[in-house]
């Protein structure tokens, strides 16, 4: 049989990998110095390659040939493909100054835009190369240049060798994420909202969800993936009126009902981001049990009650968190989701609440905990709980009020006999996975 030749538009699966820069400055993107529109580019109609360049003259990006970006991923090859996503395939490169003067020698993510997604995947990636040829921060991902070229459509980054916190938060063989390390990545979440929204004009970023925020080996946050970014109200302007797109389950509701968009549209998503990043769960799973497939429906009620909030924290965390941290971060998240936009913080103020927990380590001190039951004759006899610890963790408080409950993080009965039997907090949370689907199928 011959061999099939490589389809480099076959098989999309998400996955590239980017980095953002170290310079906390927008170009034409501050206060003191506007931007240009994004409807002024679209209201131009169709934009010649001379005219974008034109366009984003001072950006400092790259504007790439067809065949430089072929020779620089080695002809796209099957060994460089790094997966696929909506807007096409991804493929890891090299450049260097040989390709421009002063350009540094550096791998780089060359996303390639796939022709068949239409009119609507060129305007994304238009939408791409404006907001991040006029912006930048260490927040935001670093976009080195772009090809246009008859029917090429490149975009060109800073290579990233880490994931997106989707992969690390709910596909990771290595362990579950530290708190300090979660809360770490939502400050930086955070503040490449607030920058966006505090541009001239303002960018809401519309499509803000853990697998737009990639991470770097230090867990560096930078937000991804800007086709869907539109510019905010101006002037008097309260809202602008758009066609509703974004991701079921992170879209706010006043959007998906109205199709009114403000920059309270990106604080609820971000704080759907923040109880994921709290809970361990997906914003939407069809496989948990029905009344918390909707995450922030079942979780809410929770965040604002500190003697509840055991019920909403991941139990593969084992207890290994600040609990004034949990409840701060929790209170900014139940802000976050409010029903009203009106009544939820800027992402100024949320950057500003979330900072501190970043040093709030009562939590180290946690040392390991066994709760025992002493069972006899299928009886319980006795129960001890040994925590070697000064401070009372959410679900310690619990246990002492409530010494019969089983619904905690390292459980162990012993009998007379001897026979042990346990969960870790990941194994009780798949626990309870699996025996709702075996009462569901019983």
């Amino acid at each position: 049989m011959a061999a099939q030749s490589w389809n480099p538009f076959s098989c999309c699966v998400r996955g590239a990998a980017v980095d953002g820069d170290d310079h906390c400055e927008s170009r034409r993107g501050n206060k003191g110095s506007p931007r240009s529109p994004l409807k002024n580019l679209s209201s131009s109609g169709t934009l010649s390659p001379e005219e974008l360049s034109l366009t984003l003259s001072g950006s400092n990006l790259h504007a790439f040939t067809y065949a430089e970006l072929r020779a620089a991923t080695a002809s796209f090859s099957r060994a460089n493909y790094l997966g696929c996503g909506g807007f096409g395939p991804v493929y890891k490169g090299a450049v260097d100054d040989k390709l421009r003067p002063g350009l540094a020698a550096q791998p780089v993510a060359v996303k390639y835009l796939d022709l068949e997604c239409g009119t609507q995947g060129h305007q994304e990636w238009l939408a791409e190369v404006f907001f991040l040829g006029q912006l930048r921060h260490k927040n935001l991902v670093k976009l080195i240049g772009y090809c246009y070229e008859d029917e090429h459509r490149m975009l060109v980054y800073e290579f990233m060798s880490g994931e997106s916190l989707e992969k690390h938060l709910f596909k990771s063989i290595n362990g579950s994420l530290p708190w300090m390390t979660r809360i770490k990545i939502a400050v930086g979440a955070a503040k490449g909202l607030a920058f966006l929204h505090d541009a001239d004009p303002p960018v809401i970023y519309r499509d803000f969800k853990a697998s737009n925020i990639l991470l770097d080996s230090d867990y560096n946050t930078k937000l991804s993936d800007f086709g869907l970014a539109q510019d905010g109200p101006q002037g008097d302007e309260t809202h602008v009126t758009t066609r509703v797109m974004g991701t079921h389950g992170y879209a706010a509701p006043e959007y998906i009902m109205t199709g009114h968009l403000t920059t309270k549209s990106d604080v609820y998503s971000f704080g759907v981001v923040l109880l994921e990043l709290i809970s361990g769960l997906r914003s939407v799973d069809r496989a948990r049990r029905p009344r918390e497939q909707n995450l922030v429906a079942w979780a809410r009620p929770y965040l604002k009650c500190s003697d509840r909030l055991y019920k909403v924290m991941d139990p593969s965390l084992e207890c290994q968190y600040s609990c004034k941290g949990a409840e701060a971060a929790s209170l900014v998240t139940y802000k976050c989701l409010s029903q009203n936009p009106k009544s939820r913080p800027t992402m100024r103020e949320v950057v500003k609440a979330l900072e501190p927990v970043l040093s709030m380590e009562d939590f180290f001190h946690v040392g390991p905990f066994v709760f025992t039951v002493i069972v006899e004759e299928d009886k319980v006899v006795d129960m001890k709980v040994k925590v070697e610890e000064k401070h009372q963790n959410h679900q310690d408080r619990h246990r002492q009020r409530y010494p019969d409950s089983a619904i905690h993080a390292g459980i162990v009965l012993r009998g007379r006999d001897g026979f042990t039997t346990g969960y870790t907090g990941a194994q009780w949370r798949q626990q309870r996975s699996s025996s709702y689907h075996q009462e569901k199928g019983a």
